[in-house]
Formats: structure tokens, sequence, C-alpha cells
């Protein structure tokens, strides 16, 4: 189950992830962060994050990129986040 809260903050836009991220449940979470105007910040706030898996971190990881503050990030999903960054370098030629 995968819940998502938004509310804002200043120019912020939080959208607090509640529950599993995965695969599956994946494209909600893609379909309300497009449909921000870029025009202020977006924070995805993953306190409540209680299990997460490969795909949802290759997704965290480009959001990280583009960008997207990733707050009360868990240390087990940084250290996934920072894994997958580092093996996203060593491909490049």
């Amino acid at each position: 189950m995968l819940k998502i809260l938004r509310s804002t903050r200043n120019a912020s836009v939080i959208f607090t992830v509640i529950g599993h991220v995965e695969g599956e449940n994946l494209a909600e979470l893609k379909r309300v962060i497009g449909l921000e105007d870029r025009d202020h910040n977006l924070v995805l706030d993953l306190k409540d994050v209680t299990q997460i898996d490969q795909l949802a971190i290759r997704f965290l990881t480009r959001c990280e990129a583009a960008d997207v503050t990733l707050d009360n990030c868990p240390a087990y999903v940084r250290e996934w986040i920072v894994a997958e960054k580092h093996r996203n370098r060593s491909r490049m030629p």
C-alpha cells in the first residue's frame, strides 16, 4: 500500500510518501509529481516509507538528479541511492 499526501510550505510542494514504494505503485507517485509546475521546489518526504524496491530506488535517484529534494530519507534508502549513483557512473564510457 502507498499513500501520498500533498502539502505546501513557503515555495515548496511536499509529497509525504507513506508505506510501500514499489514498481507496482510507482506510477501513481510519478503521476502526482508530473502534475506539479516546476516553478517551485518539489520535496519527497520519505520518513514514513516502510518498504522500497530497486525500481523505486532508480526513480528516486532520477528525482534527485532532477533537483527534487528527498527529505527524511532513511539511511538504508540513502545508501542504496548512493550505490545506484555509483553504478551509473561506472557504466559511463
